[in-house]
Formats: structure tokens, sequence, C-alpha cells
């Protein structure tokens, strides 16, 4: 048997050309730790997972596979030296889809400051555009890294990175009735948050893995503090225009993003159910080399990694 509602939104991967410059902004800019490297120099890539951890953490000590909010970055061994390698942020056209991960800060006035004095690029800062509550920052390989205030009491010149949280993983979607019912029904997800942008013709979806009774939906309490926070951007129209073609999931060229992750309380339980309900496979867990790992495909063929939360049941020796 398996049990949705104990499953967890485990982590975003990105690819990254250069993981020292990389490692270096996410831990030493945004305050995020290093938690593990996972290195397969058969097929030449390492994995580096990265976490907020620390006395207001919200899931400080955790193995990592019973987290959320957990960043995956992706190093393919040369990149790093190769002049022409350029990753996808997901931003651009014709390639757009994924748009950007959020980091919920408890003083976003000082770490924005914080971030342009160390010399930090941005796509927004707080004072651009109508949104003064809001910043994109840059990260090395230009993935937008959206920055937003975490709604807990801030005290003047004074920021405590291990309260930040990473909040939300943003994901274009063609047609939403589709996507709320792959993300509900199959993977067991919650609507927290419903938001309509009228005059830009867009609204937003927040999704998670969400038990608290007390919760009410579109109340907006918490869910700036949450981490494992899945945010659907329905532009308008998409779901019934013939001429548009979908968005770029990341993994075809050029590539990005790679996928988001779930942690199942058992691996095999979950793959059954997932055949039962038909999805769409990537991988399954009898495919390739790696038995302990699958995949499936979203309505918009974004990729889903499922794995074991090792915390529950021991499944692999990651």
């Amino acid at each position: 048997m398996t049990d949705p509602s104990t499953y967890k939104f485990n982590h975003t991967m990105l690819r990254v050309k250069d993981p020292k410059a990389s490692l270096e902004f996410y831990q030493d800019k945004l305050g995020m730790k290093l938690i593990r490297t996972l290195d397969f120099p058969e097929a030449k890539f390492s994995l580096y997972f990265l976490v907020y951890d620390g006395e207001n953490a919200l899931n400080a000590g955790k193995e990592w596979t019973d987290r959320e909010g957990v960043l995956e970055l992706t190093h393919n061994y040369g990149t790093e030296s190769d002049p022409e390698y350029k990753v996808n942020n997901g931003n651009a056209d014709p390639y757009r889809g994924f748009g950007h991960i959020c980091v919920s800060v408890d003083n976003i006035d000082l770490v924005c400051d914080k971030l342009i004095s160390s010399g930090v690029k941005f796509q927004k800062k707080l004072t651009d555009g109508r949104q003064k509550d809001i910043a994109f920052a840059l990260d090395p390989d230009g993935y937008w890294v959206e920055l937003i205030w975490s709604r807990t009491p801030k005290v003047e010149n004074v920021t405590d990175p291990s309260a930040y949280r990473l909040n939300h993983t943003m994901i274009r979607v063609k047609d939403p009735e589709k996507s709320l019912k792959f993300y509900q029904d199959v993977l067991g997800m919650k609507l927290l948050r419903t938001a309509e942008h009228e005059a830009a013709k867009f609204t937003l979806y927040f999704l998670g893995y969400n038990n608290d009774p007390n919760f009410v939906i579109n109340s907006g309490v918490g869910v700036h503090n949450f981490e494992g926070v899945l945010e659907l951007t329905w532009n308008w129209g998409t779901e019934k225009d013939p001429e548009f073609k979908g968005y770029h999931n990341g993994n075809d060229q050029p590539q990005g993003f790679g996928h988001i992750c779930v942690s199942v309380d058992d691996l095999d339980a979950a793959c059954e159910r997932f055949e039962k309900l038909g999805v769409n496979w990537k991988k399954r867990l009898t495919d390739g080399r790696m038995k302990n790992v699958a995949f499936v495909l979203d309505e918009d063929n974004y990729w889903v990694e499922i794995i074991q939360n090792e915390a529950i049941k021991k499944n692999a020796n990651w």
C-alpha cells in the first residue's frame, strides 16, 4: 500500500555549467547548505543537493530524501571549460517552460541590498515594475531566483539564512484543468492558493503536500513560509490555441531545468499505483541501470522523478 498524503515534493533539479560558481552562489550568497554529493564518474556527472538547514529551518537535520525544499544541481563533466555551453533558463522564447525557483526570506530589503552589493545580477529589483514586494535575482547560469518576504516579523538590519525557505518552483502549463488533475489526483498534492491576474491575463496555482487540517485554501496564511510548493502558471487561452505548440520541458535541447522530484513512502507500491492510473512513463523502475528511481511525465511533458523516502523505508544506498 502507498499513502499519497505522506509524499513530499523533495527537490528541483537544474543543470549548471560550473559547479564551483553555482555552489558559491547558492551557499555564500543565498545561505544554503550542501548536504549530499553524488558522483557518477562512469557517466561523467555529479549531483549536488542543497537545503536550508540550521536552528530555524523547517527540515533541520533530516535525511535528504525526507525533506522538502531541496535543490539539486547537476554538473555534466566538461561543461565548465566549454565556451559554447549555455543552459536554457526557461524564460526565453521559443524555449519557455520552467520559470524560476523561489526563496522566501525574513528581511527581503536587506537580502536584496546584500546581493546587489555582492555583485549579483537581477532580472527585477524590488524597485522595478509594479510589484514592489518581489525581486528576481539571477544565478551564475541565468536561472531566475524569485525573492519574497516570508511574512515573518522583520528585525531591522538583521537576516537569518537558517530561516529562509526554498519556497516554490514555477512551471508554465498549457491547460490548468488537466495539470491540476494530474498533480492532485495522481501525485496527491493539494491546492493551497490561487491567484488571478486579470490585467495581465494569467493565473497562478500553488500546490503542495500540506496536511494541516486547519489550513484554508486561498487564506494566504503560511504559504510564503512553506517549503515544497509547486507553482503552475497558466497564461489564458493557451489551452484552446491551435497555434500554441506547448512548453519546453528543459530536457529536450537546449537543456536546463531537468525535473521536479517526489519522495514516496513505498517506491514499488507508488509506481504500481501510478501504473494503474495510466500515467505516461519516461522511465519505469525496471528500465535502465538505475532501479531505484522512476520518472513519470506530466500533462506538459515535464519530468517528475519518483524516489523512496529513506526515512520511511530503506531502499537505496544514496
